[in-house]
């Protein structure tokens, strides 16, 4: 029977692969350089999620430097990168350099796409630990990030302040404990709402703004785990432009179930402790009943889009109760005056702010209210 032309060529029967390690592995995957084409790597994506691993992608056109700082701000097992251009020999060595330039020499790299079998020797001198070509099983892959997971070693073990706060970040994630300073961040902000809304470009938007004024912020995004295999896919970082903003944002994907924050407590304070002073919380994509968010911040912005539905389903209790403010994204889209208008009969006086986070409309005023004394 002919295979069907959306059919991965390796496919895996969705199960937990992973159950067995000391940790969920955490795999960054990364396009490095010109290539445009990332169908293959989200493929790979899902595959690696269907296998219980947790998956980070960063999007293309990564520049070594910003692959390096996702790498160590998420606190990676392993970097997949891939490219198309036969720049291997340049941008691999570049990459494994820039680990070493923000804290994290250890990183295992691991390197895909169109490799001529006589670079290969030469990759693996540079420090890249595998090296997998197009005939490369998913087998095989998973296999190899199952090898890079290793135990959690103390946050002490590392020089760089950033990595430190990223391990320990991961440790009691995990459900572990770490004597790493702590202290609350001057200001705690929760962004939700449903899927779809526009929350992870939102905070990007914000992100972005912030840098620009020389603030020091900090992001948490928390995304889905599978309930079947416990995998994830952390797609949240990919809207941020790392090329651009490098190192001015600590930028954290995790993945939970539920509304399951029960970590969130000790992340905050890491965080706070690590000399940020802001916080912005991006929780997973909420439905009507998810309104555990409030109980960890200072001010909790609600996100709304035209087309959510009529004003029976705005009055019913539950996410829209806990806004201290709301945020019309996408006001571009028909259907904004409708919304606005039926949000200002349940807002009972709290703030509407509208915004189109694609082109950073409304970004600066919805900063201000969000992080204001």
């Amino acid at each position: 029977m002919p295979r069907a032309t959306n059919e991965p060529t390796t496919p895996l029967q969705k199960t937990d692969r992973c159950d067995d390690l000391d940790h969920r592995p955490r795999l960054l995957l990364g396009k490095i350089g010109l290539d445009g084409h990332d169908r293959g790597v989200k493929l790979i994506g899902r595959l690696m999620r269907d296998s219980g691993v947790h998956v980070i992608y960063s999007g293309l056109w990564q520049t070594p430097r910003s692959l390096a700082i996702s790498a160590r701000d998420e606190d990676v097992d392993m970097v997949a990168c891939s490219m198309m251009s036969n720049s291997h020999l340049i941008l691999v060595p570049r990459l494994i350099e820039e680990c070493r330039q923000v804290g994290r020499p250890d990183m295992t790299i691991s390197v895909g796409g169109i490799i001529p079998q006589e670079d290969v020797q030469a990759m693996l001198d540079a420090g890249v630990a595998h090296v997998h070509h197009t005939g490369t099983s998913m087998d095989e892959i998973v296999n190899c990030v199952r090898e890079s997971v290793r135990p959690y070693e103390s946050p002490s073990s590392l020089e760089h302040p950033v990595a430190r706060l990223a391990r320990a970040v991961s440790i009691v994630h995990a459900g572990g404990t770490v004597d790493e300073p702590r202290r609350r961040p001057r200001k705690v902000v929760g962004i939700t709402g449903a899927p779809g809304a526009g929350k992870s470009t939102l905070v990007a938007a914000m992100a972005s703004e912030a840098v620009r004024r020389g603030e020091r912020i900090a992001v948490v995004a928390f995304d889905p785990m599978s309930p079947i295999t416990s995998g994830a896919l952390l797609g949240d970082r990919l809207r941020v432009d790392f090329n651009k903003i490098d190192e001015g944002i600590f930028y954290r994907s995790l993945a939970i179930v539920g509304e399951d924050y029960r970590s969130l407590p000790d992340i905050i304070e890491l965080i706070g402790g690590a000399g940020f002073d802001k916080l912005v919380i991006e929780t997973v994509g909420a439905g009507q009943n998810d309104v555990a968010i409030r109980n960890q911040v200072d001010k909790t912005a609600v996100v709304v889009v035209p087309g959510m539905g009529d004003a029976v389903q705005m009055d019913k209790a539950g996410i829209l109760e806990i806004a201290d403010l709301f945020v019309c994204n996408k006001a571009d889209h028909a259907g904004e005056a409708k919304l606005v208008r039926e949000l200002l009969d349940i807002a009972e006086g709290r703030p509407i702010h509208e915004t189109v986070a694609t082109l950073g409309k409304g970004v600066v005023e919805l900063l201000d209210a969000l992080l204001e004394d």
